[in-house]
């Protein structure tokens, strides 16, 4: 490995223990030297804990965050900058240039592409554009015609926040009360997956890793398995061959169980909350992103993942102050 130290900032850092444990295992493997950095509005922040350097940012809606982490790009002489929750990415997306002028690379996707993910209407429309099915969202209740059970969600919505199954007509139009700026697809019955993808700066793929989410909570997987399926991984490179995601994106489908046909529902253009689950497995996208820095070519590793692998998730307390 290359002997320059490599530093990485992962702002917005919260909750994300696992993800900076396997960045700090994949330098131990690689006997690479590799600082972490992490970033939070609160000084609770759990994962904060388990960083090497931390420092409190401005809220991202302040008109101050973006020049704060250029300042503190350019003092600490940051490698990598990655985001970890949706809220930034549009942001750090624009600036991706400002933060090159100061020798720090922005792990997010193209501007253009970030606005497909954080509008469900454009996102359906968008996997039908690269040939996938997804359901067809109806943004007026009034106009939906595709039966029950159907799905309702805010457009731009995560974390199955005001997400809900409707049964009948009525149910529905309580909820068109309740779910903000609302969407409305038919509900799809079968096996839900997500599909880990890692890819270098210019978006060639190295890792592409379908699990199936057996135990969800608040939208974050609690239960996995790896599921290496052709198809699922012969339509991802469909989609990625056209995304050019930069970093990690997952992407979540449902195969449903009447036709196995797979009904892709939205993309995440960042580190997914069950990533690390896919590292441990095989597909170590801590590595290739450390290699990538180092200056290494990575090429595309098919089924790195061990099949078939189950992973539990449970919670852990950490004493901050």
């Amino acid at each position: 490995m290359k002997n320059k130290t490599i530093k990485v900032l992962f702002t917005s850092i919260g909750r994300r223990v696992e993800l900076i444990q396997e960045f700090a295992s994949a330098a131990k493997v690689l006997s690479c030297d590799l600082e972490i950095y992490g970033s939070d509005i609160a000084t609770t922040a759990p994962a904060l804990r388990f960083c090497d350097h931390t420092v409190i940012s401005p809220k991202i809606r302040n008109a101050e965050y973006i020049p704060f982490l250029l300042e503190y790009c350019k003092n600490n002489h940051i490698d990598a900058l990655i985001p970890t929750i949706d809220t930034d990415l549009l942001l750090l997306a624009n600036n991706k240039e400002a933060f090159r002028s100061v020798g720090t690379i922005v792990i997010v996707s193209d501007e253009d592409k970030i606005k497909i993910c954080q509008d469900k209407r454009l996102t359906s429309k968008y996997f039908k554009s690269v040939g996938l099915l997804a359901p067809k969202p109806v943004d007026d209740f009034t106009n939906y015609s595709e039966g029950f059970p159907a799905f309702i969600k805010p457009r731009d919505g995560n974390s199955s926040i005001f997400a809900y199954k409707v049964n009948n007509e009525q149910e529905l139009k309580t909820y068109t009360n309740r779910v903000p700026d609302y969407i409305i697809q038919p509900f799809i019955t079968g096996t839900e997956y997500t599909v880990d993808v890692f890819c270098d700066f210019d978006g060639n793929p190295i890792y592409i890793t379908p699990r199936i989410r057996l135990t969800v909570r608040s939208g974050e997987v609690l239960k996995t398995e790896i599921d290496q399926n052709e198809v699922i991984i012969e339509e991802i490179k469909q989609l990625i061959s056209d995304y050019k995601p930069c970093g990690a994106i997952t992407v979540q489908l449902i195969r449903q169980n009447e036709t196995g046909k797979n009904f892709y529902i939205e993309i995440n253009p960042r580190y997914g909350g069950g990533a690390p689950l896919t590292m441990k497995a095989g597909a170590n996208s801590a590595i290739a992103l450390i290699k990538l820095l180092c200056g290494e070519k990575m090429e595309y590793q098919p089924k790195a993942a061990e099949d078939g692998a189950v992973y539990c998730r449970f919670d852990q307390s950490v004493r901050m102050k």
